[in-house]
């Protein structure tokens, strides 16, 4: 059985899925209520893979809201987290998916050395952040959805904003060996990291956001925001294919001009029957035929029954691997979001 631990995008957003969900006592709770709520599962799931194949699964709310984040309520944040893993795991999950924040939360606060959660120790094996799928479908959108715009990868500049991030150097990696991208701009905050990238690459040119958008006929996105960054969409290339690869997804409001293209990054499409609910609550354009792509790497361990924890870790996700999860991926029926036709 896989499993997919997911949060939702507010407190207001929370609020009305509550409702929506049968959870009145929920509806009406301020944050401080919601820091202290359990986590729940709260649909169960069948998916039956284009090969025919049928699995369940179990999507498990952690509670978790960003405004904990945002308050800096740390140890609510982590907690809500650990408690989380525990509950799929004391329900026998084999296999699930760290979704949304929950993953980047698990990572920057170490909480892989929080092992032991009341009676339960927590078995990491069990547990995948989802990021190696993603990665491989964000590289997919590159290089599909550029060919939809008429953007030549071999003359093209593709800047990666979050570029040392686990997502963001995979992007780095197979844009570099699977690809005949012209030229690379890496992008992210810690100077010393991108020192380590352009080495491991051997290419790559190290740039400020600013001086980097204007020059990429590419950008692929997979970090936050900076808070008073605004980006000018007129200074952008025209074409240019924006990939918003970040949670949440809120760049087709910071760029709105008709020859920037933002594309939804890591969501995947499918055809598959997929019996479930929950993708109605969170935010996903076409919830019967989308989905995100670290979920979908739950259910594809789940196909083939590899119970290990595939993405794990900052930065050790390989060419390879990403090769892997993309062949299983066609197999079972997923392909990346690409652009509408206009």
């Amino acid at each position: 059985m896989f499993g997919l631990i997911g949060h939702l995008t507010s407190l207001a957003h929370a609020q009305s899925v509550a409702r929506d969900l049968g959870y009145p006592e929920y509806a009406d709770q301020g944050l401080d209520f919601w820091c202290s709520a359990p986590p729940q599962i709260v649909d169960n799931i069948t998916v039956t893979s284009a090969t025919g194949q049928t699995i369940e699964g179990r999507y498990v709310e952690s509670c978790f809201l960003p405004e904990m984040l945002a308050s800096r309520r740390i140890k609510a944040a982590t907690r809500k987290i650990l408690n989380a893993m525990a509950h799929a795991q004391k329900h026998g999950i084999n296999i699930t998916a760290l979704g949304g924040f929950s993953s980047i939360i698990f990572e920057n606060f170490n909480l892989q050395q929080f092992e032991q959660v009341r009676n339960i120790k927590l078995e990491f094996e069990r547990f995948t952040t989802g990021n190696t799928h993603t990665a491989y479908i964000i590289c997919q959108q590159v290089e599909q959805a550029s060919k939809q715009l008429g953007i030549n990868l071999s003359k093209a500049t593709v800047a990666v904003c979050g570029a040392t991030g686990d997502i963001g150097s995979a992007v780095c990696r197979w844009l570099n060996s699977r690809t005949d991208v012209a030229e690379l701009l890496l992008i992210a905050r810690d100077r010393e990291r991108l020192r380590l990238l352009q080495e491991d690459l051997g290419r790559g040119k190290i740039m400020a956001l600013e001086e980097a958008l204007p020059q990429a006929d590419i950008v692929v996105w997979v970090a936050s925001m900076p808070k008073g960054v605004q980006v000018d969409a007129n200074s952008l290339k025209h074409p240019c294919l924006l990939i918003d690869g970040g949670y949440p997804k809120n760049l087709e409001t910071q760029f709105q001009h008709p020859e920037v293209s933002v594309l939804k990054g890591g969501i995947v499409e499918h055809t598959l029957d997929i019996d479930w609910r929950i993708m109605q609550i969170v935010s996903m354009d076409v919830p019967a035929r989308q989905l995100f792509a670290c979920f979908a790497e739950s259910m594809l361990l789940e196909f083939e029954k590899i119970y290990t924890n595939f993405s794990w870790g900052r930065n050790q996700i390989s060419v390879q691997k990403m090769a892997m999860i993309g062949e299983w991926s066609i197999k079972h029926g997923f392909q990346p979001l690409l652009l509408e036709p206009r």
